[in-house]
């Protein structure tokens, strides 16, 4: 048995805290009987069953027998309704509990406009790849007098959107319907499974022979040994190879084998947006995010790499690099599943299987032959180029006021704690965060590059919080993301959670103002008058602060860091400065780089 397989059963025999002469009967449990159950306190024993702690969102009339049954299950301590104040709000929150723990969130609403407004977050946890059970009510469909009031085929509603969406017919249906849903939301790509129970089977009685489903851990299969060895012919081969690190790699094993293969081969690495943090951005081997898709710093890598062996991106992703069909570079697909291929992406060789496995096998493979005849020094040139040109900029100290967004990343950095939670609602700031805060864990940047919704910053955050109660949690949003979403400070104050708000206030939609400046349009129809950010928090019950000069941001941020509670700090911010860097001098200042590496370096 290799070493890696040896850790995995090592962790499995420990969880199941197995000790050798244990006999069948006492691995494995007897199933709970569910017989002559309400539907209801079946379900939310199943749910229980998985694991599942909170259930999110509003009910309805014909949720009241759930209702009721949650109700129960709270007061014995089981399991735990969160009531939001918009059902999209409570998705975010569940697909946030699916990113951070690796099993599904649930969330809840009734039929008709409750459901449809879970539509947003349910595409986001599909996009994004996080487990999620989505229970939505349905008015009884053997017995209504209501007609067609507050009807929409929400089964056939959410089928483009989710894995699989399914009504119970019975409620008999529970068990088996809850444990498969269950599986296939965690099954290799994560994502949303939609359930529909109307009223009347909400009411039914379990017949007397019904279980609970034993619940059956699915080890990933690990990749095939031809294809791996291809892989490692290919990656000793050349003469730059680049690992590219994406979404799929925020597993605890796969990091740990990626900062592994990091450390003892000394390969260099970049990342997508979403794989932030998977590997310490801080060690000299990481050469920075791919937060734009061309033309940045960390693209004059991408250039000169001959091989990029890219592990764990999802093509849902905004493409962190072009490929070209001139075989510079080679790439390497390396993920749980096939790599899908269009214009941009195709490439010469995959490796399907368990990605932390098969990282792990390349790493021994490589460790076991002779030294490759690798050449990084162009790579190491780009690095200080790079770390000089935008972590000491000049702007990152800047005392402009309103701030530039450049200072206020790195305020923030130099502010969170080593147990920390950062998540990002969508606008321009997120480019300046993929590029300039330095993510040590994975999961600790939380952003979105999938879906790219606006609204799911400060859900984000308050899941965040209730999952890992011993880290320090911030949600960072534009003033126009932040509105949309803005109601749930009074869940946050309502659930006693600390947590802290920044609001980055430019009084507009300032990603487009800056796609219409790149156009070459004027600025028109993105302006917003806003309200009183601190007035506003304060009305929720929570602390208001207004930042009125740019070295304000730090001592505020650790003040409310060192207190309990619910903060808002609103942060005025110019987006011009950090605008013209983008559009004008990193084109400028990269093509120049170029013109250096092709006069010191041959490719």
């Amino acid at each position: 048995m290799d070493a890696y397989t040896t850790e995995v059963c090592n962790e499995v025999m420990d969880s199941m805290e197995y000790t050798p002469g244990m006999s069948l009967d006492d691995m494995v449990t007897n199933a709970p009987c569910l017989g002559n159950m309400k539907c209801t306190d079946a379900l939310v024993r199943c749910l229980e069953a998985e694991g599942v702690k909170y259930i999110f969102g509003i009910p309805g009339e014909e949720n009241l027998d759930f209702l009721e049954s949650i109700r129960v299950a709270e007061q014995e301590g089981r399991i735990k309704l969160i009531l939001t104040r918009h059902e999209q709000a409570a998705g975010f929150m569940a697909a946030t509990v699916g990113r951070l723990t690796g099993q599904p969130g649930v969330c809840l609403s009734t039929l008709g406009p409750g459901a449809t407004n879970f539509s947003t977050a349910v595409a986001y946890a599909k996009l994004g790849g996080m487990p999620m059970l989505v229970l939505t009510g349905q008015k009884p469909i053997r017995h209504s007098k209501q007609g067609q009031f507050q009807i929409v085929d929400i089964v056939d509603h959410f089928r483009p959107i989710t894995k699989s969406t399914n009504q119970v017919p019975d409620a008999d249906a529970i068990p088996s319907l809850i444990r498969e849903s269950v599986r296939e939301a965690l099954e290799e790509k994560p994502g949303p499974v939609h359930i529909e129970l109307p009223e009347d089977i909400a009411g039914h009685t379990l017949g007397p022979n019904e279980y609970l489903f034993p619940i059956g851990e699915v080890r990933r299969p690990v990749p095939d040994a031809k294809a791996i060895a291809k892989a490692v012919a290919l990656i000793h081969a050349a003469k730059r190879p680049l690992l590219c690190i994406g979404s799929g790699c925020n597993r605890k094993q796969t990091s740990k084998m990626l900062r592994r293969i990091i450390d003892e081969t000394g390969i260099y690495a970049v990342s997508t947006q979403m794989g932030k943090g998977v590997v310490d951005e801080t060690s000299p081997h990481f050469l920075g995010a791919l937060a734009l898709s061309q033309n940045d710093w960390v693209h004059t890598a991408v250039d000169w790499a001959d091989l990029i062996v890219n592990i764990g991106h999802d093509s849902v992703e905004k493409p962190p690099f072009f490929m070209k069909h001139n075989n510079k570079p080679i790439v390497i697909h390396v993920n749980f599943y096939p790599a899908v291929v269009d214009e941009v992406y195709f490439p010469h060789h995959e490796v399907v299987g368990d990605i932390g496995n098969a990282v792990w096998q390349i790493t021994e493979t490589l460790k076991s032959m002779p030294k490759p005849h690798w050449d990084f020094a162009v790579f190491e040139k780009i690095r200080e180029v790079a770390q000089r040109r935008m972590h000491h900029s000049i702007y990152t100290t800047s005392d402009a006021f309103p701030m530039d967004i450049r200072r206020v990343v790195k305020d923030i950095r130099n502010c969170m704690p080593e147990k920390s939670v950062v998540c990002l609602d969508n606008g321009m700031y997120k480019i300046w965060f993929a590029r300039l805060y330095e993510a040590r864990e994975p999961n600790t940047l939380l952003l979105d590059n999938a879906l790219a919704s606006m609204g799911a910053g400060l859900p984000s955050a308050l899941a965040a919080k209730m999952v890992r109660p011993d880290h320090k949690v911030v949600a960072v949003s534009g003033d126009g993301g932040f509105m949309m979403n803005s109601q749930e400070l009074e869940t946050a104050v309502t659930l006693g959670l600390d947590v802290i708000q920044i609001v980055l206030n430019d009084n507009a939609f300032g990603m487009i103002e800056w796609k219409q400046s790149a156009s070459r349009m004027p600025k028109w129809g993105l302006q917003l008058n806003n309200v009183d950010f601190v007035k506003y928090a304060e009305a929720y019950g929570a602390k208001g602060y207004r930042v009125t000069r740019a070295d304000e941001l730090t001592v505020i941020l650790n003040k409310c860091l060192d207190e309990h509670g619910v903060h808002l700090i609103e942060v005025p911010v110019n987006y011009e400065a950090s605008n013209r860097t983008l559009n004008v001098d990193v084109p400028d200042h990269v093509r120049e780089l170029r013109e250096i590496l092709n006069k010191e370096f041959e490719y």
